[in-house]
């Protein structure tokens, strides 16, 4: 897949070149490696910067792009660290709406790396190596998070980072994303593209909430089991992308969040899930609250129809056709057991209020009680020496 999409930017970058007007020049400080002109983009004809695959090994000549630049496309080079200012001191580029730099092997990007960027409102960082935390169990690697990293970007409403990360736990992953999201102000974010980086648990559940206007989350090709972040939060969100991910079943806990969203005051838009190409496992009855929702809920699930689940690996059958049966049997026995504890519980505390009871009443009339049993015990001690005295007279006698 990787390669491939390496070869779609090389052919990207070919058919600009070859059927853009325009004379294609960017200036001497180019030295002829990239083109420039008027083309279609986004099907709208923009001033468009096209450096695909130049062998580029730093950002210098994006100081000297034609001032009319709305679309930059640098991609397909070797830049590893991004400085400061990649766009110089002096220059703006009120134009400028979309930057592409995926596949440029970056793995830092440094705090103050984009200035004059306030008008941009996609950044596509797609297929590098970011490092935004240090090494796990390294203290002298340097901390390469810098949470200010978007904060130019007033405007940005589009954000890919489809497997843009260096390989580290999953986990640290969702609270250095928090960082960067909480200290950038990416207030009118609507769309952020998180596919393809081996995500497999959110460890920060409040990883997306600073993302007010998020509408378009996309978390395919990941490693996820469940929903372990806050949903409830976003509450503009239109469309969640979970396909390809490890869900063998969904839990009840995040059906009844999805419902919750779907059915919130002020909701204008239905919820939009999908949940293609997972392993959904239907050896045993875990998957049919999963199936009874599929059937019953608003929300909007992406060609529901083609879901498949697996009883064995060579034998899977559409989610839409299982049978219910084990849903109401696992039902009642859920039901039966549940009342059993319960009954068990009760007949526990009864015992125990009743010992405490008897302890209280003991403890209260302990005085009364020891006034009858004194005698009775006193009695018994007569009567035993009474006989022993007779016995040694009848001995004595004799």
């Amino acid at each position: 897949m990787f390669k491939g999409l390496v070869f779609s930017y090389l052919i990207v970058g070919v058919v600009f070149k070859l059927i853009s007007a325009g004379n294609g020049s960017c200036g001497p400080a180019f030295k002829g490696k990239c083109w420039c002109g008027r083309t279609e983009y986004d099907r709208i004809r923009q001033f468009v910067v096209n450096c695909t695959s130049e062998g580029f090994s730093d950002t210098s000549v994006l100081a000297n792009m034609p001032r009319e630049v709305e679309v930059l496309i640098y991609t397909g080079n070797v830049l590893v660290q991004l400085p400061w200012n990649i766009f110089g001191t002096i220059n703006e580029y009120p134009k400028l709406r979309v930057i592409d730099m995926s596949n440029n092997h970056i793995n830092e990007i440094r705090g103050k790396t984009y200035h004059h960027v306030h008008h941009v409102e996609r950044l596509i960082l797609n297929h590098n190596n970011l490092s935004i935390s240090p090494s796990l169990g390294s203290e002298d690697e340097a901390n390469h998070l810098h949470p200010r990293i978007f904060s130019n970007f007033l405007n940005l409403r589009a954000l890919h980072l489809t497997n843009a990360f260096a390989d580290y736990y999953s986990p640290e992953l969702s609270q250095d994303l928090h960082a960067i999201f909480v200290k950038s102000n990416l207030t009118l974010l609507t769309k952020l593209h998180l596919e393809q980086n081996e995500i497999s648990h959110f460890k920060d559940r409040n990883v997306f909430c600073d993302l007010p206007q998020l509408e378009d989350l996309h978390l395919g090709d990941n490693n996820l089991k469940e929903l372990n972040f806050n949903v409830m939060c976003l509450h503009h969100l239109r469309f969640l992308d979970l396909e390809r991910n490890r869900f063998e079943f969904v839990k009840m806990r995040d059906i009844e969040a999805l419902e919750m969203l779907e059915n919130a005051a002020g909701r204008t838009e239905r919820l939009i899930l999908d949940f293609s190409l997972n392993p959904f496992d239907c050896s045993d009855c875990t998957i049919y609250p999963f199936v009874s929702w599929l059937r019953s809920t608003n929300v909007t699930i992406r060609d529901k129809d083609r879901l498949r689940c697996y009883r064995s690996e060579d034998d899977a059958e559409r989610i839409a056709a299982i049978n219910l049966k084990c849903k109401v049997k696992s039902q009642h026995h859920n039901t039966t057991d549940g009342h059993q504890v319960f009954l068990v519980f009760f007949l526990v505390v009864l015992i125990c209020i009743l010992i405490g009871m008897i302890g209280a009443i003991l403890y209260v009339s302990k005085d009364r009680i020891k006034h009858f049993v004194s005698p009775v015990v006193s009695s018994r001690k007569v009567h035993y020496t009474t006989i022993r005295d007779d016995e040694v007279a009848q001995e004595v006698h004799v």
